[in-house]
């Protein structure tokens, strides 16, 4: 479990202020894994009532600006937050109801792809989204379609 001592020093590490919003928005990233911007703000607001939501938007901004989060937004769904960070890891999204799991890359180092041709870019980072049904839902269908 990281303390509120390890989110001041990720901030200051990454030459950021450590203000209680900051603080509070890195906890909920690390407790709300893969959370939208309404679960982080809900969860800030019960250590920080006053804190404003754009306050929360700002602070998402600047953390993902350092590297501290990562935002990610699969197709069709809201932007998401998590704080694993710098291993190039990618996801799978559940179809039915939208649940997202981290899964490591499967061949190789980041960029975790060697495209045919890399348009003379560096790369440095490679996103694929894995899409299907988690367990649950699987489940529940597979259980609806039996007599």
């Amino acid at each position: 479990m990281t303390s509120t001592s390890d989110f001041a020093d990720q901030l200051r590490t990454a030459q950021l202020r450590v203000t209680r919003p900051r603080v509070a928005v890195l906890e909920a990233v690390y407790a709300h894994p893969h959370a939208d911007t309404e679960t982080i703000f809900g969860a800030v607001r019960t250590g920080l009532p006053d804190v404003s939501r754009q306050a929360v938007y700002d602070v998402l901004h600047a953390l993902t600006a350092a590297g501290l989060v990562r935002r990610i937004q699969p197709s069709g769904s809201v932007a998401r937050y998590e704080s694993r960070v710098g291993d190039n890891h990618h996801h799978l999204v559940c179809r039915n109801c939208g649940a997202i799991a981290d899964v490591d890359c499967a061949v190789g180092e980041a960029p975790c792809l060697t495209p045919a041709d890399d348009g003379g870019f560096v790369l440095d980072e490679a996103e694929v989204t894995y899409w299907g049904l988690c367990p649950d839902c699987s489940a529940e269908q597979l259980s609806r379609s039996q007599p």
